[in-house]
């Protein structure tokens, strides 16, 4: 009697773990994973489609299914905002880059601006009315031309009308980023709130981030305030589960 799909899924994953299909790889035909293992094609199929959903393989058209890269990016935590990284021209998304070994571009990140109204959420966030007018900065960010994750910011008219964070060009808003901005506004950050949790994407995102299918994303809520209490940013960031890891070092509170 042959092996059930589960058990056939754990050989493969254990063998994918191992090397003996290393990334980048195409798995073996699945009439030659049936006729290894003693088992029928439905069987394969229904293993492969395990993996699939764990985001170890994906389908690739005329080549057939393909070990994912699985390398993720070490986004740091509180030394991603560190003064002394984005006041010298360095934004978050490439200090990232340079903590994990990685070359980066400003046009790594698009850059789409608009006017909106606030939802609950930023509302709450910016300390204003529902429905009342806001800035809206969403961006695109790629490594390696591979999407990593989106990050869409929220800011109050007064705070940036006028200024290169309501400029619709290409990549980061300066060299220092959107903190740089807000500090030559009287408005340098000091304080920031974070929240992540973890859930399956939306059809929308599946297509922006290029995600195989049953990868889960991290969403990211980010609220910046100024020395003052005044909430400066609101930022959400939709980022491809697999493609990073959250790190973060701190001293413990009295």
């Amino acid at each position: 009697m042959g092996i059930g799909y589960r058990e056939l899924a754990s050989a493969l994953r254990t063998a994918i773990q191992a090397g003996t299909f290393p990334t980048g790889s195409t798995l073996p035909k699945q009439e030659e994973i049936a006729d290894e293992h003693g088992v029928n094609v439905n069987t394969v199929r229904k293993a492969v489609g395990v993996l699939e959903a764990e985001g170890l393989v994906t389908p690739v058209r005329r080549k057939g299914t393909v070990v994912r890269a699985r390398p993720p990016m070490k986004r740091l935590g509180i030394e991603r905002y560190a003064k002394s990284k984005w006041k010298f021209g360095l934004v978050a998304f490439a200090a990232d880059r340079e903590a994990s070994g990685r070359a980066w571009k400003r046009g790594d990140q698009t850059n789409e601006v608009s006017r909106v109204e606030a939802d609950a959420k930023v509302a709450e966030a910016l300390g204003v009315e529902e429905g009342s007018p806001v800035f809206k900065r969403a961006r695109l960010i790629k490594d390696a031309g591979v999407p990593t994750h989106t990050l869409t910011s929220y800011y109050r008219p007064e705070h940036v009308e006028g200024t290169p964070l309501v400029d619709p060009k290409p990549g980061t808003a300066t060299p220092g980023g959107g903190f740089a901005v807000l500090t030559m506004q009287g408005l340098e950050p000091e304080d920031i709130t974070e929240t992540v949790s973890a859930r399956m994407p939306t059809p929308d995102e599946l297509k922006i981030l290029e995600l195989p299918a049953g990868e889960p994303v991290m969403e990211l809520h980010r609220t910046t305030y100024t020395a003052d209490g005044v909430p400066a940013e609101f930022a959400r960031g939709v980022h491809a589960a697999s493609r990073f890891s959250w790190s973060y070092s701190f001293k413990l509170p009295d």
